[in-house]
């Protein structure tokens, strides 16, 4: 990282930042092309390890392009405002992020699919539900992605 002190390593400060974003980037490679896909998502944690959810038609390009190759790239940023300064330069921005690396993978049983909806729905509306309709799961595809790596950092304006 280029400039260290913006880094972010405290669990609570990541899950913090990753609680306030409510879309992620996902970022995939197809026939020698980049694909950037802006996606609503939920996360929870496997040993420390954010786990990102998303949901899909089964169907089109991203879905094609994941069972190709299910290397991603994510990215999700926050906090964001313009730092006015005097100078031009000297303007700088604030923000919070996280980009990470991780492979997708499809759940594969109607009861997976309905646990990921379930982390995806708690994220965005801070609501648990049950009552997912069972035509709805089987109508989508859920992605889940581990990030392998990953590295989060702020600017707040004292960094």
């Amino acid at each position: 990282m280029r400039r260290p002190k913006r880094e972010i390593k405290d669990l609570k400060d990541i899950q913090e930042i990753i609680k306030e974003c409510k879309v992620c980037r996902i970022g995939m490679q197809s026939q020698g092309k980049i694909y950037i896909v802006p996606m609503n998502f939920g996360c929870e944690y496997e040993d420390g390890q954010p786990v990102f959810y998303f949901h899909s038609a089964k169907v089109g390009r991203k879905i094609e392009t994941l069972r190709e190759e299910p290397e991603v790239c994510v990215e999700l940023d926050c906090r964001h405002g313009l730092m006015e300064a005097e100078k031009p330069c000297d303007h700088s921005y604030y923000f919070a992020s996280l980009i990470g690396t991780g492979k997708a993978r499809m759940m594969q049983t109607p009861e997976e699919k309905l646990y990921g909806l379930k982390v995806i729905m708690r994220h965005q509306t801070g609501k648990d539900f049950d009552n997912f309709d069972e035509k709805w799961i089987n109508a989508v595809e859920v992605i889940k992605v581990k990030l392998e790596e990953y590295a989060c950092k702020h600017h707040d304006g004292t960094n």
